[in-house]
């Protein structure tokens, strides 16, 4: 590539979402579960329990450690809140779920909204059943439901399976529910944004009286990963820190990975031969502006603008003409998985 791609210092930090402790139904405390996140290579980790706001938040084990909620109504219809200072109680209308959190200052993202209808298993899906209700976001893809929606237990073969192959189990996100983040980027004037879960609970159980933990938290911690973008250097100061980290979550300027399949995060911008702009960003169509791909290895790319296919083909490093305005997002793949989904790049008509 050339000087089309503009490349600026930016920070990158690999982070965990939707993570839950003693206080809901994980099993760990948050000095376990931070040093399990530092082993897995990770900088920061958000907690969500369930209908529950009594886990610490600080820096331990050099990890920075962010409270959360996962606002969690009987049936479906669960929201990550984030940015907030008070637990909230799940009301059945979503909506005032939102507004709650809203009302606090903060943010959230429908969980696992799209969770299979068609399991082989005796698990309850939890879905967003409504979707004429807009959250703030979108968890696009989430390890453990994931797993759940491809979870055999109709037999002891596929039942082992499942467990012994957990990561191979694991799919991408459903069409369906990529096109709905699609939509709902095509009629806002914002970035809607998107995470991706790990949903950790470290689920311990007994077999023989010998205690069994199933997906420990580090294990977990190196599949889904959202690594951020920042400006300057994340602070030794807690409150600063924490803030920096949401305001990139809630600006979309994060790549979900699957680390498991791949370990690799592509960098990416847009350029117009006097800006150029990343994952959560607007920038103006000129005659010159080009979308670049950056990566180590050879992998897949699909670029989707306004949730329609734009171009794909296999890189490590390109330059594509962008000649429309719109969202563009990009789907990564590495051996025949995808691995690495983007947040928008917005290309606007006209100054930015």
């Amino acid at each position: 590539m050339d000087n089309n791609s503009l490349q600026r210092n930016t920070y990158q930090y690999y982070g965990a979402i939707h993570i839950h402790t003693k206080y809901s139904d994980g099993t760990g405390d948050i000095y376990e579960i931070s040093k399990a996140a530092k082993k897995a290579g990770l900088d920061w980790i958000i907690i969500t329990d369930h209908n529950n706001f009594e886990c610490e938040e600080g820096i331990f084990n050099d990890i920075y450690v962010i409270r959360g909620e996962e606002i969690s109504p009987h049936g479906g219809d669960h929201y990550l809140a984030l940015g907030i200072n008070n637990q909230i109680e799940p009301n059945k209308d979503v909506q005032i779920n939102i507004n709650k959190v809203r009302e606090q200052g903060g943010f959230g993202f429908a969980a696992h909204p799209d969770e299979s209808q068609c399991r082989k298993n005796k698990h309850i899906p939890l879905l967003w059943k409504n979707k004429e209700i807009i959250p703030d976001g979108l968890e696009i893809w989430n390890w453990f439901s994931n797993w759940g929606d491809n979870l055999n237990d109709r037999n002891i073969f596929q039942l082992a399976y499942s467990f012994l192959f957990k990561n191979k189990i694991i799919t991408s996100p459903r069409n369906e529910l990529l096109s709905w983040w699609d939509e709902l980027n095509l009629h806002s004037q914002n970035i809607v944004p998107a995470i991706g879960g790990v949903d950790a609970h470290a689920l311990k159980f007994r077999y023989f009286i010998i205690p069994v933990t199933v997906f420990p938290y580090k294990t977990c911690f190196k599949t889904i990963t959202n690594v951020i973008s920042t400006e300057s250097p994340l602070s030794s100061d807690f409150e600063t820190a924490k803030k920096q980290i949401l305001t990139s979550i809630k600006q979309g300027k994060n790549t979900i990975v699957n680390r498991n399949i791949c370990n690799e995060v592509p960098q990416i911008n847009i350029s117009n031969g006097k800006n150029s702009a990343t994952c959560g960003e607007a920038i103006s169509l000129t005659d010159n502006t080009y979308l670049n791909i950056l990566t180590n290895k050879q992998i897949g790319y699909k670029i989707i603008n306004d949730g329609k296919e734009y171009s794909q083909a296999k890189t490590n490093g390109c330059e594509i003409p962008i000649k429309n305005t719109g969202k563009y997002r990009i789907e990564f793949s590495y051996a025949g998985r995808n691995f690495a989904y983007t947040n928008p790049i917005f290309v606007t008509q006209g100054e930015s």
